[in-house]
């Protein structure tokens, strides 16, 4: 397991992102504009391939998003509570109308009980029966353990809707998108948000109450933040006597067993508890073992004894807990028994481990699964020894779910695609704590089973309902089993995560997972442990990405240091690691640094790599952009030509990493003067980006803002114009306001205002960059002395005289000390302020 590299752009890419690059002059010559900067993309992996969203295809309505359980059998309509769930909905309103506003609102309800009492059932009763009568236009199932979740739902229903600009590139811009639309649109919807853990999770994601919309959240919180806002409380408890008796009617009646039902059923449901999960379990056994409810309840009073002589003195499980210790106890012995005899132990014990939520029903075909259900089934081959145990088929471990499903321990629904498999979070958390297995092993196979089934391009829209389940098990299975997955060393599948992360332009959760898979690695493994080393790296990747460059550099400094401390100068993470600080110090204006670095980098790499190795072609294409960044651009092209040549050769016209040649070297082009060739290839790079990612891919918004800046230097500014006011809206979508990306942008649009003598819209635009760029970048940073040069030169051409002149002395004097005298941005500011000084 490696770190993430960042990207060969336009930027100096060590290896991952997307950047910033500077286009050539920091200030402008009399009566012009200087171009601020050029948005040229980096693609984060050289072979990242990503999903072309094409058409949108035209809204069926009503439309569902996501899959509600199935109801269960026998399922209790329980109508005094749907009565009061139906009365919050009519009643809700004015509740919230009288804490509100005078706007017709809808309250939310929230489901609160202990587990195993049917909440998520009644819940989906009303999605099931809005799907069925049509009662809403939109009908949506959200899985709330997580933001993640939540957003990823969110973003999904933006891009079934075809909300504008929502293509699966910024989840959470689809979730915004989406929640704004709930705000605004006329059409009937109901969503549900199921299993709410956090109410932290939902502070920005709870959906708006409105007339034509309706929320139902289930949660165990009885927190104020769950029920504030008008949303009220229902509590949920269990059975009736009657619902209990009816449950286990109709559930025996059903399968044509009517006879297992006696004197004693009334009984056995007071000695369950009327709990509806117990009730299940018991049923399922009952239905298995063609046995009484006489029987069974004999069988649970011993089953019970047995239970409490196994349990520590001290155990004191809750009213829930016990019922569903027993019943699970009974059930799990008798499924063990039952062909394929030996494995429903250690299936339920795996299962126990991932997301209550679901998972594919695919893992269980996976080798990780099936060599472990093999050991568990023949611990030892104690039986016969010298005879190799027999392994298990795919097709035992599909019998065994079935078989888990049969007595109420899993429900198994194919249809449900990556949930099709689901346990009762009571029923996981009862069977983790009566567990036979080593759990290590058992957190071993499912994360090796998890990592198998996860998809290459996991940034793609079609594969983001797998990706998020995946995710989804993986949190679960790391909560359940910490310590296990962190030994002998950091499992892979936690690092895929936080790569999916990334993938998915989730930064802020991504930095937030780095940070603590960080921790938990220096925990477990100690601060020098190559895999600790990765999560910083890793850490310190997702702070550059995110434009938070500072705290990328303090990281990788320290990364940097440790590596040639414990892997030597020439270990290829090393040399990584040193690419990586030198694009962080490329971004924060370090040039010479950074040239520094990328020039040992090159040569290291010549040295063991050879000439023609793809890392090798990405050192080269680094260096051009810092050398082109300190103003050496003849070397600069030199080096881009070659990089494209090479690429090209290599790689392949269309790959990413070719594409990017083609835009840098036009950057290059372009800082020299040679407009006509930048503007050929970046009209190449923009079409190319868009055949191959798509129109509104992040990377092909890049491409358009480059292609803007060559109109714009060929002084084609009205073609130059439309594209940058859309690449600004889209990026400040996307990244968001503060993003360097963005900031560039909008700089870029200022210039060509200004190109078009529209100073009046270029100027508070460009005060705006400047004061964003001293606040992100600092006053000192070349990106910030190129938007006081813009400013001053449109203040000039406004004929504000003095304050143009006295801007333009200030990034003077700051280029001089920071640049040095020499450099080509020093020299056009030196002119420009000799001729506006002579011409007052």
């Amino acid at each position: 397991m490696t770190d993430l590299a960042k990207p060969m752009p336009a930027t100096p890419a060590g290896e991952g992102g997307a950047s910033v690059t500077d286009s050539g002059s920091a200030t402008a010559n009399h009566g012009g504009t200087a171009v601020s900067g050029i948005v040229n993309g980096g693609i984060k992996n050289e072979h990242h391939e990503h999903y072309h969203a094409g058409p949108a295809s035209p809204i069926v309505w009503p439309v569902q998003i996501g899959r509600p359980p199935a109801l269960a059998s026998a399922f209790q309509p329980r109508e005094s509570l749907r009565a009061q769930i139906r009365a919050a909905r009519s009643d809700g309103s004015d509740v919230v109308l009288t804490q509100h506003s005078t706007s017709t609102a809808a309250a939310v309800d929230v489901l609160a009980g202990g587990g195993g009492v049917g909440k998520t059932q009644l819940a989906a009763w009303f999605a099931h029966h809005a799907i069925r009568e049509q009662t809403a236009d939109l009908v949506m199932w959200v899985t709330a353990g997580t933001e993640d979740q939540i957003i990823a739902a969110y973003a999904r229903a933006a891009t079934r809707l075809n909300l504008p600009g929502a293509i699966g590139a910024d989840p959470a811009g689809d979730a915004t998108a989406f929640c704004e639309w709930l705000h605004t649109t006329d059409r009937r919807w109901i969503i549900v948000l199921d299993d709410v853990t956090d109410a932290a999770h939902l502070q920005r994601w709870w959906p708006p109450a409105g007339g034509n919309g309706w929320t139902i959240a289930t949660t165990r919180l009885r927190t104020a933040a769950i029920t504030s806002s008008g949303r009220r409380r229902i509590n949920i408890d269990v059975y009736a006597l009657d619902e209990s008796m009816a449950y286990l009617a109709q559930r025996l009646t059903s399968e044509g067993l009517a006879q297992l039902l006696d004197d004693q059923t009334a009984d056995l449901t007071e000695t369950l508890g009327h709990l509806p999960l117990a009730l299940a379990h018991a049923a399922a056994y009952m239905i298995n073992e063609a046995e009484t409810c006489t029987a069974y309840l004999n069988r649970y009073t011993t089953g019970r004894q047995r239970l409490t002589e196994l349990m520590p003195a001290d155990a004191e499980p809750d009213a829930y807990g016990r019922p569903i210790d027993v019943t699970l106890l009974l059930n799990l012995t008798a499924a063990n028994a039952t062909t394929p005899i030996g494995l429903a132990r250690p299936a339920l014990e795996l299962a126990a481990l991932l997301d209550p939520a679901g998972h594919p029903d695919d893992l269980w075909t996976t080798p990780a699964i099936t060599e472990y259900l093999t050991a568990q089934r023949n611990p030892n081959n104690a039986s016969q020894p010298d005879e190799p145990a027999t392994p298990v088929t795919t097709d035992q471990a599909r019998a065994v779910v079935r078989l888990l499903h049969r007595y109420g321990l899993l429900t198994h629904t194919p249809t449900d695609g990556p949930r099709a498999v689901r346990i009762h979070a009571l029923t996981a958390r009862a069977t983790r704590e009566r567990t036979t297995t080593n759990t290590a092993v058992t957190a071993h196979a499912a994360a090796d089973a998890l990592k198998h089934l996860w998809p290459a391009n996991d940034h793609t829209l079609q594969a983001a309902p797998l990706v998020q389940a995946l995710r989804a098990n993986t949190t679960a299975l790391h909560t359940n089993a910490s310590a296990a997955l962190w030994q002998p060393d950091g499992h892979p599948l936690l690092y895929t995560v936080g790569n999916s992360l990334l993938n998915a332009g989730l930064h802020t959760t991504a930095t937030t997972y780095w940070h603590t898979l960080t921790q938990h690695a220096h925990t477990h493994l100690g601060p020098d442990h190559p895999d600790t080393l990765t999560a910083r790296a890793n850490l310190a990747f997702s702070y550059w990405q995110a434009g938070r460059t500072t705290e990328a550099i303090t990281i990788e400094e320290q990364v940097l240091t440790d590596r040639e401390r414990i892997l030597g100068s020439d270990h290829s993470d090393t040399i990584r690691a040193r690419a990586n600080l030198a694009v962080s110090y490329w971004q924060a204006g370090r040039t010479t640094e950074a040239i520094t670095i990328q020039e040992q980098v090159l040569t290291d790499r010549e040295r063991i790599l050879g000439s023609d190795h793809p890392n090798t072609i990405r050192a080269r294409g680094n260096l051009a952009a810092s050398y082109r960044q300190a103003g050496r651009t003849n070397d600069a092209v030199t080096l881009n030509e070659q990089v494209l040549a090479d690429s090209e050769r290599i790689l392949g016209p269309d790959h990413p990493a070719t594409i990017r040649a083609r835009g840098n070297l036009a950057v290059s082009y372009q800082q020299t003067g040679r407009t006509n060739d930048a503007l050929t290839l970046n009209e190449q790079v923009a079409t190319d980006r868009e055949r191959i990612l798509g129109p509104e891919h992040p990377d092909t918004i890049r491409a358009r803002a480059n292609l803007a800046a060559s109109y714009r230097q060929a002084g084609r500014t009205s073609d130059a114009i439309p594209i940058e006011e859309q690449v600004l809206t889209d990026f400040e979508r996307i990244l968001g306001p503060e993003h360097p990306d963005t900031v560039t942008a909008r700089g870029n649009l200022a210039a060509s205002y200004g190109q078009a003598g529209r100073t009046s819209d270029a100027i508070p635009i460009e005060e705006q960059v400047l004061a964003d760029r001293e606040r992100i970048l600092g006053p000192d940073h070349p990106d910030t002395l190129n938007a006081r040069g813009n400013l001053a030169a449109s203040c000039w051409q406004a004929g504000r005289t003095n304050d143009a002149i006295t801007l333009l002395r200030a990034v003077v004097s700051d280029s001089e000390r920071v640049l040095g005298p020499q450099h080509p941005s020093t020299i056009t500011a030196i002119a420009a302020l000799h001729t506006w000084t002579t011409s007052q």
